[in-house]
């Protein structure tokens, strides 16, 4: 039955349980008495729903505080074992693999280095291609393995959540297809690719996004995001993204920032085109002007040890002469990049702006002053004077983690109920009606 506004006693129960089962995950344990007021649920809501979600298995009681006066008052908390996420990240040099339980405690991991491929003979275009079949390989070989390794059975997930470069499309026949030009995926239909090639129940669902996403979806539940309202958070790995959070778009929405245009033929990016902040500003091009101005990055290496190389060449010990081409290079890519977040300040007005992603880490407090200054000088003087430029907290396994909330943030949505197989027909009008009238 639907009230006036077109929600069921279905909903509202759903929503009820989602508003209790979230309270008692971010700040939690607490009393059934600090929840009401937590949530704006009567005593009775309170009541009911914290005996489903401890019949359900969801809930435990957590020892218990002093009132005032009164008797003890039992604490409750989120059973972590209650529940089981699969976060990955298909990066641009490794694909990483990490279980966790339900309050994201990490269980197992495993990591698979990836292969440089597809370079032209010049090395120009710079272009890197990932063979398809063999990233389905590693992410199912990885699911197996740390499954086994915390002896975990495949019908306990609750889903496998996914971090991929590129733009991420849903369609109703092939789920979850990846466009990720830079890497030279076109329409990539990734989630039946792995729904095939993974030995995991139908009853578990896969939850495909663009790794910047995964990132601020971190960041903002766990990290250097929590309680911004207005925030964007940047990716800087062998390329560069953002994820634009607002009271809109609450959950995070990618954005291709990488390919803004910052020089009208310019530089020729990754994926094509002329100019982009990423052909300037990605650690991949980053390295490569190193190299063409006359700088002699470590070969036979990956990009994380060659920048690790960067940095230490610009950066020596005192009394040693810092290499003059790395130091300018990376002084002109702070500007590229201060000039790229001056961009989104101007946009979107961000309260914060939190730089993650291997590369952003590694570069790290030493860049960090200059991307301000850049920033601050390229923006409008208002938004520019309310918005904080930081690095992300949650380190170079953040985009893993985000993608594990992918999952969870369904299961949560769902009122902590798991996802069902979709049926093959209508429900009967009468087993509809019984659900929506039941109490809660």
């Amino acid at each position: 039955m639907a009230g006036r506004n077109g929600r069921t006693v279905r909903d509202l129960r759903r929503g009820n349980r989602t508003a209790v089962l979230q309270r008692l995950y971010f700040d939690g344990p607490m009393s059934r008495y600090e929840l009401g007021p937590a949530t704006g649920l009567s005593s009775g809501s309170i009541s009911n729903v914290v005996a489903e979600l401890v019949a359900d298995g969801l809930v435990e009681e957590a020892g218990s505080v002093d009132s005032d006066g009164g008797r003890p008052r039992t604490l409750l908390r989120v059973v972590p074992g209650s529940g089981h996420m699969i976060g990955v990240d298909v990066g641009e040099t490794r694909v990483r693999v990490e279980l966790f339980d339900l309050t994201l405690t990490e269980l197992a991991r495993t990591e698979r280095p990836l292969e440089r491929q597809g370079y032209e003979a010049d090395r120009s275009p710079r272009r890197q291609e990932y063979d398809v079949d063999v990233i389905v390989g590693h992410i199912r070989d990885g699911i197996a393995e740390v499954l086994a390794e915390a002896d975990i059975a495949p019908e306990r997930l609750l889903g496998v959540g996914i971090g991929v470069p590129g733009i991420v499309a849903r369609t109703p026949e092939r789920g979850a297809v990846v466009h990720g030009q830079t890497i030279g995926w076109d329409a990539v239909p990734l989630e039946s690719l792995l729904r095939s090639a993974c030995e995991l129940p139908d009853t578990v669902p896969y939850f495909a996004d663009n790794g910047a996403r995964t990132l601020g979806q971190a960041e903002m539940w766990f990290g250097a995001g929590r309680g911004a309202r207005n925030a964007v958070v940047v990716l800087f790995g062998s390329g560069v993204g953002a994820c634009l959070v607002t009271e809109d778009v609450e959950n995070g929405r990618s954005v291709e920032w990488g390919h803004l245009t910052v020089r009208v033929r310019g530089r020729r990016c990754r994926c094509g085109a002329l100019g982009c902040l990423e052909a300037y500003a990605g650690a991949e091009a980053l390295l490569d002007r190193w190299r063409e101005e006359g700088g002699r990055p470590p070969e036979g290496t990956d990009e994380e040890t060659a920048l690790t190389a960067m940095l230490a060449a610009a950066y020596p010990p005192q009394g040693t002469e810092p290499d003059r081409i790395a130091l300018a290079v990376l002084e002109e890519t702070a500007e590229y990049l201060g000039a790229g977040l001056s961009d989104l300040i101007n946009l979107f007005q961000p309260e914060r702006i939190l730089i993650g992603g291997w590369a952003g880490l590694q570069l790290g407090s030493r860049f960090l002053p200059a991307v301000r200054r850049y920033a601050s000088s390229y923006a409008l003087r208002y938004p520019a004077q309310h918005v904080t430029v930081d690095l992300g907290r949650l380190g170079p396994d953040a985009v893993t983690v985000g993608a594990a909330i992918l999952p969870l943030a369904d299961f949560f949505a769902r009122g902590g109920r798991r996802a069902e197989p979709a049926p093959t027909g209508p429900s009967p009008a009468w087993r509809t009606a019984l659900e929506e009238r039941a109490p809660h």
